[in-house]
């Protein structure tokens, strides 16, 4: 008997076969495909949720810190009202000064009064052995370039006062302290003044407003997730 395929060779049985094979092998890939689809959306979907957990915590912990920052202390309110007369009253008086600290903090500009203070200190140095080290301390923690408290300063007042220092004396900062002073008193302290922790204590009431904060945005964590499908059937 001749072969059937040669009798009938519109019936292919080998390439059915293949044909019927590789649509098997397409369908397994397929599902396989989806799959992994499912996964990596599912596993997206959990980290995205676990970041915005994070960010939730370090905004009530903001929040929290900010609203200590913010307390009034007890402060007559006559006494406060001494405080608007003059930067110079202010900063005079151990309740302002901190005060005015707590202020600057929620504006990020706490070096400034630091620095100022840390110059106040160096100036009480009674015995002069101590006032090289406490100088290059004050140098590199406020004035040098990229210092971790680095204040504004111009340039010919930072060498003037890098100069000073390899041979200090009780002085060595007032120029670099006299710019940073005018500095607080022209910018910071007018804002003190109209700022709701001021109001309130020559009011004689304790400061409760929460500061306004910026809320930190989500969008870094929005970008990584474009690519999940929007298959609802993944949900489940």
């Amino acid at each position: 008997m001749e072969n059937p395929l040669f009798l009938f060779p519109h019936l292919n049985i080998s390439s059915l076969k293949e044909k019927t094979y590789c649509k098997v092998m397409k369908s397994t890939n397929k599902e396989e495909t989806n799959k992994e689809i499912k996964t990596r959306s599912k596993e997206k979907r959990n980290r995205l949720s676990l970041l915005l957990q994070k960010a939730e915590f370090h905004e009530n912990v903001n929040l929290e810190k900010f609203e200590n920052l913010t307390k009034a202390s007890s402060v007559p309110p006559e006494e406060a009202v001494r405080w608007g007369e003059s930067f110079d009253k202010l900063l005079s008086q151990k309740a302002g000064l901190d005060t005015f600290t707590r202020f600057l903090k929620t504006e990020f500009s706490e070096e400034n009064i630091e620095f100022w203070t840390a110059c106040e200190d160096y100036k009480k140095n009674k015995a002069s052995h101590q006032l090289l080290p406490k100088a290059k301390t004050i140098y590199e923690t406020f004035i040098r370039k990229d210092a971790p408290k680095e204040v504004n300063l111009d340039f010919h007042t930072k060498e003037v006062t890098a100069q000073n220092i390899t041979h200090p004396t009780l002085d060595s900062f007032d120029a670099a302290q006299a710019k940073v002073y005018r500095l607080m008193e022209q910018d910071s302290y007018p804002r003190f003044l109209r700022s709701d922790m001021y109001l309130d204590l020559i009011k004689g009431r304790e400061h409760s407003g929460h500061p306004a904060l910026r809320r930190r945005s989500r969008s870094f964590t929005f970008n990584e997730f474009q690519d999940v499908q929007s298959d609802f059937t993944i949900w489940l």
